[in-house]
């Protein structure tokens, strides 16, 4: 008998090149109500058409409606959804809380085979001001939903990535422009 089994894990290659030379990746990081999306929208708006925005909550939460667990399909899916749209010319940018120790390979791995450049950011902002500024969402519902509670139980101070592959952007900080060609592939 020759081959492998049909139920045998089938291993991966080790690096499979996503995207083009001329696409961008990147990625933001931090904790609820940081303004992660709020910056990927921003960086759309600035940009126009072309930049695709891969969301955790939104794979996560509507399209899954799975918990964030270590082992979720969501984190897979993320990836192959960058890669996809890099692949397709798109430029990316992957936004959520994206805990370390759970997304961290799945990042890492995105950014090795990124053919272009690409540039991981991570919004350092302190519990008060995520609490503030997460009461002050016009969404009554989604703030009944989500508590004081659940984003103290969520948040993680300075959840970097290992290795120092991000850019700790302070709270403090007005803006970030990473699209325009002023990044480095830091890796």
């Amino acid at each position: 008998m020759t081959g492998t089994p049909a139920d045998a894990p089938r291993l991966a290659s080790a690096a499979t090149p996503a995207g083009r030379v001329d696409t961008r990746l990147v990625v933001i990081r931090g904790n609820s109500a940081s303004g992660k999306s709020s910056v990927a929208q921003g960086l759309r708006d600035r940009y126009g058409r072309g930049v695709a925005i891969v969301g955790q909550d939104v794979i996560r939460r509507n399209v899954l409606r799975e918990h964030d667990t270590a082992r979720g399909a969501n984190i897979a899916l993320l990836g192959r959804i960058a890669r996809d749209a890099l692949d397709a010319g798109f430029h990316v940018v992957l936004e959520g809380i994206l805990y370390a120790d759970r997304y961290g390979h799945m990042i890492a791995s995105l950014v090795r085979d990124h053919c272009g450049v690409s540039s991981c950011y991570y919004l350092d902002v302190p519990l008060e001001t995520t609490l503030a500024r997460h009461a002050s969402k016009a969404d009554a519902a989604y703030l009944d939903q989500v508590t004081d509670t659940h984003l103290t139980a969520w948040y993680r101070e300075l959840d970097l990535l290992p290795g120092g592959l991000e850019t700790v952007i302070p709270a403090e900080a007005r803006c970030m422009t990473p699209l325009p060609g002023s990044c480095a592939k830091r890796v």
